[in-house]
């Protein structure tokens, strides 16, 4: 692409790891041109053409990234459910503890009893932990209001959050994550509500950018979510489904019918779902979080996702009940050592990979010229070490829409 004389700022003195194409493609003493928000050139310094800049930053050594991409959250809820978690580890079972009122029905009291304001200042002190570790853009669900004033009021705060803190947030409407307790033993009713009275409210007022269902024997069946899937077809909403992470049920194929942009925990997705998954290009987003915390057995068919050419993200899950995880990097981690990635494809999880599962990957997720100018500088030799290290908190710099972001939001 062609490029201005004069632009806003100079990026040098360090490695670019570019993520093109999902591999690092390492540039070494790499300089990243901006203007007006945009990359307008990148490369070698001794390639620099004559540019002037309005501002030069230089690095002392280090690594430049693309800005991490989180892409399936549940950071917006009321309450949280650490009891739940002490009881598990004392043996009780999740129905005993569901009987108890535990379990995701007491998240949702919990957000339907809280407010805007509420819910806004608790999912903001989370997600601020996201940005602290070079989070750049953020998928967040909703599917905890489970009628369809809260389910609103989620989405409303989902979108507060992107106006009030420097980052990209991404809403997504999961409605159909659960059955709502006023319609124990009536899922179907549940359903039609979705359909025909939420779904077509949220494309109205703009408040969704996609739509989600969990397909699984205990919330909703194919049949159920085709039909949530049709609805926002023909609102003219993209699509992703939590699919086969307790049991097989071909929900990923349903979802690459009707070319879903991701399907999501995939422990036991088969190779011909990963088959309808690749004709589709929908991606594979992987959840080690709520793996790790469930103590679960079975694996994700990564090599399945290899074969076929499945593009893998990585996200944190951030939820109250089975993934109340706050660090982007500790989920590449758990990727590499629980579910074999390697960590280039951990690390293209969070960038390229994770763009394309929220439908974005032509502006976002790598270091070329024309995409938005999100990039993060680690004062780290490898990026093997963002994978690498466990707990604490690696020092980064974070460049959000070509700026320099202020780490105290």
């Amino acid at each position: 692409m062609t490029y201005p004389r004069s632009i806003d700022s100079l990026w040098s003195g360090a490695t670019l790891v570019t993520m093109v194409d999902g591999q690092y493609q390492l540039i070494e003493d790499g300089v990243i041109a901006v203007h007006q928000g945009k990359i307008v050139w990148l490369g070698a310094r001794a390639d620099l053409p004559d540019i002037t800049a309005q501002a030069h930053h230089h690095f002392d050594g280090g690594i430049i990234t693309p800005g991490f991409i989180d892409c399936h959250t549940h950071l917006v809820f009321g309450g949280d459910r650490s009891a739940e978690f002490e009881m598990r580890l004392t043996g009780m079972s999740y129905a005993e503890i569901a009987a108890r009122g535990g379990g995701i029905i007491s998240t949702v009291r919990s957000t339907r009893e809280a407010d805007e304001d509420e819910l806004l200042h608790s999912a903001r002190k989370r997600l601020q932990h996201l940005l602290q570790e070079g989070v750049t853009t953020v998928e967040i669900k909703s599917g905890y209001g489970l009628d369809i004033d809260n389910e609103i009021k989620m989405l409303r705060v989902i979108r507060r959050l992107g106006e009030t803190l420097p980052v990209e947030v991404y809403a997504t409407c999961l409605a159909a994550h659960a059955v709502p307790p006023e319609f124990s033993g009536d899922s179907d009713r549940w359903v039609e509500v979705v359909c025909k009275q939420l779904l077509p409210r949220v494309a109205q007022e703009k408040l969704a950018d996609a739509v989600d269902a969990f397909c699984e024997h205990l919330a909703f069946s194919p049949a159920q979510t085709e039909k949530v899937f049709s609805s926002a077809r023909t609102l003219g909403m993209p699509v992703k489904l939590h699919a086969e992470q307790l049991s097989a049920m071909a929900g990923s194929t349903l979802a690459a019918r009707f070319q879903a942009l991701s399907a999501d925990h995939l422990e036991y997705a088969t190779e011909a779902d990963a088959q309808a998954m690749a004709e589709a290009n929908t991606v594979a987003v992987l959840l080690p979080g709520a793996f790790y915390l469930l103590r679960e057995k079975q694996q994700p068919p990564v090599a399945a996702f290899r074969k076929h050419g499945v593009p893998m993200a990585v996200a944190s899950d951030a939820n109250p009940g089975t993934s109340p995880a706050l660090s982007l990097r500790l989920m590449l981690n758990m990727a590499c050592t629980l579910f074999g990635l390697t960590p280039e494809e951990a690390l293209a999880g969070v960038t390229l990979h994770a763009a394309q599962a929220l439908g974005i990957r032509e502006s976002h997720g790598s270091l070329e010229c024309g995409k938005v100018a999100n990039f993060v500088h680690w004062p780290v030799a490898r990026p093997a070490e963002l994978v690498y290290w466990l707990g604490g908190q690696l020092p980064c710099t974070v460049i959000y829409q070509g700026e320099k972001r202020d780490s105290t939001f």
